[in-house]
């Protein structure tokens, strides 16, 4: 299964944020995760649809969108028209799930749900087919530079085991946001994770340079295990 570097661009310079994302973008990331935070379903607030429309023309990226918002329904139309691939939202932000998958779908778009870290597998059940990801939250979410809950890796090896035994481990998507790091990037692979999100992992020092020796990690990765 193909590997994926996200950049989160929470862990960017924002008065420099175009140039840091085209570094990213040289040094072989192929995703660019964008954090939308609301203030709301998570006490910070981040950024919306004009920054990822300014965005849009000078990466060639897949814009992996992260809603972080409570009852994201309101939106996803307007995240799809200014440039989103792949729209997440999260399961504890809406009662109307499904809806919010299906919205998503019927604007041509991937459609991602978010779990938290105390959220169990269970409420994917009825929707899991649906999906073309599914993203665990390694932190509680709203912050950056938090450290990765341990537990959560169990979490995506117990989903990776799910989707192999419902036939659907090709067709979704294993995506962790939160805490991960070059030391720990490794046994979150051997989990089940094939697309990983790092923003200040990446963004501090030589974004192009760390963004290279992420992608030889999962390059490498998948070579072992072909």
């Amino acid at each position: 299964m193909r590997m994926h570097l996200s950049p989160s661009i929470l862990g960017a310079d924002f008065s420099n944020l175009g140039a840091n994302v085209l570094e990213t973008q040289k040094g072989g990331a192929d995703y660019l995760h964008l954090d939308v935070m609301d203030g709301s379903f998570v006490p910070s607030i981040s950024f919306g649809m004009p920054l990822i429309r300014s965005l849009r023309p000078i990466s060639e990226q897949v814009f992996d969108v992260h809603m972080m918002v409570q009852n994201p329904e309101r939106y996803i139309k307007e995240m799809a028209d200014c440039g989103a691939d792949i729209i997440t939202v999260h399961a504890e932000a809406t009662p109307h799930l499904d809806r919010a998958v299906q919205m998503i779908h019927e604007c041509g778009k991937k459609a991602g749900i978010s779990l938290n870290p105390s959220t169990p597998l269970s409420v994917l059940d009825w929707v899991l087919a649906d999906l073309d990801l599914v993203l665990i939250m390694g932190v509680n979410p709203g912050f950056g530079g938090q450290k990765l809950i341990p537990y959560t890796i169990d979490k995506i090896r117990n989903l990776n085991e799910l989707l192999e035994q419902r036939g659907l481990r090709e067709k979704i998507d294993l995506e962790i946001d939160g805490g991960v790091t070059k030391d720990n990037v490794t046994e979150i692979l051997e989990a089940g994770a094939n697309v990983i999100v790092a923003g200040s992992a990446v963004f501090r020092g030589d974004i192009a340079k760390t963004s290279a020796e992420f992608v030889r990690m999962l390059r490498a990765w998948e070579q072992k295990n072909v």
